[in-house]
């Protein structure tokens, strides 16, 4: 999770993409939580790539994420973007025994069962355009044959989604550091997949793990629809998503919604698909669609596919807007 989310700026600016609160929780939190169910083993050590600029108070909170799920915070810098097979050999020194290696910037829903007997196992997901992916290719044991990236003609609809489980760390850490000692780069880059495709052609046994939902947080749109979407899934899971500590004067909620601690709203209608983190107040305003962080106050306001950062002051008439941390408008 080196990278600088360039794509989702202005949030990006003072908060690191995996820390964006999705649903109340940062991306990475649930994804490690995601990961964590899916495994149904415990996790000794969770390790962040992260780049050294993030700051001391980004690798407490990470720290304590990992601490949140019974398991060692590590933190590990990249300095330069040369790619996953580089990103991931950042973090060499905890590569030993199973391991799960992620990119910290997407969500997914799955129940399916881990096959601790294979190699590796690639999570998966059936995709209506496949020539806009990595996807892998199956025989008929159910048994990944072949990494293709971005095909032109059809070869399979699984793409890979960017979280992989290898059964054992040392084998794939001499694998990404003979890509490092050789120089081998495409683009520029070290590439994960190239490590993969030498270990399948010594024999290893690759299968997939096909997830139900997979959810992007690239930009501003496709984040706030990720926030609709995974505050479906938690209402339909019975998730009580509104805290006791909200204080409603005239005001509705739409569920699915997040409403964080101590949140205010008076004359406001908000929801369906709305977070609203902890000390935010919403006044004479409407809301649906929109991700809104915390100690935020929106005043006469009319917010439909909206993302709103920490710290903000928004007071007008705009309705789709992206709004960074301490912004005002009023």
């Amino acid at each position: 999770m080196a990278g600088r989310g360039s794509r989702l700026r202005p949030h990006t600016l003072t908060v690191p993409k995996p820390l964006i609160p999705i649903a109340g929780k940062p991306i990475v939190h649930r994804l490690v939580e995601d990961i964590a169910a899916v495994i149904n083993q415990k996790i000794d050590e969770i390790a962040f790539v992260i780049h050294i600029d993030f700051g001391i108070q980004v690798e407490k909170d990470l720290v304590a994420i990992a601490e949140k799920l019974g398991a060692k915070g590590t933190i590990y810098y990249q300095e330069q973007p040369l790619g996953t097979a580089h990103a991931i050999m950042s973090a060499k020194e905890s590569m030993s025994g199973p391991i799960v290696v992620a990119y910290a910037d997407t969500l997914f829903r799955a129940d399916f069962t881990l096959d601790t007997t294979a190699d590796s196992v690639i999570w998966v997901k059936q995709v209506e355009d496949p020539s806009a992916f990595g996807v892998v290719q199956l025989n008929d044991k159910n048994e990944i044959v072949d990494f293709v990236e971005k095909p032109k003609e059809f070869v399979s609809d699984l793409a890979i989604i960017g979280i992989y489980y290898f059964k054992s760390g040392e084998t794939l850490r001499s694998e990404l550091q003979y890509l490092l000692d050789n120089n081998i780069v495409k683009g520029g880059e070290y590439q994960l997949t190239d490590g993969l495709e030498n270990m399948k052609q010594k024999g290893m046994k690759f299968v997939p793990g096909k997830v139900d939902e997979w959810m992007d947080c690239g930009n501003k749109d496709v984040t706030v629809d990720t926030n609709n979407r995974m505050l479906g899934f938690l209402h339909a899971d019975g998730e009580n998503l509104v805290s006791a500590s909200a204080v409603l004067e005239n005001s509705e909620i739409i569920p699915p919604c997040y409403i964080g601690e101590n949140v205010v709203l008076k004359n406001a209608k908000v929801g369906p698909n709305v977070s609203l983190g902890n000390n935010t107040k919403v006044e004479n305003s409407t809301i649906k669609n929109s991700l809104v962080q915390t100690n935020t106050t929106i005043k006469n306001a009319n917010l439909d596919n909206a993302m709103i950062g920490n710290n903000a002051r928004f007071d007008g008439k705009f309705t789709s807007v992206s709004i960074g941390d301490y912004s005002v408008l009023e």
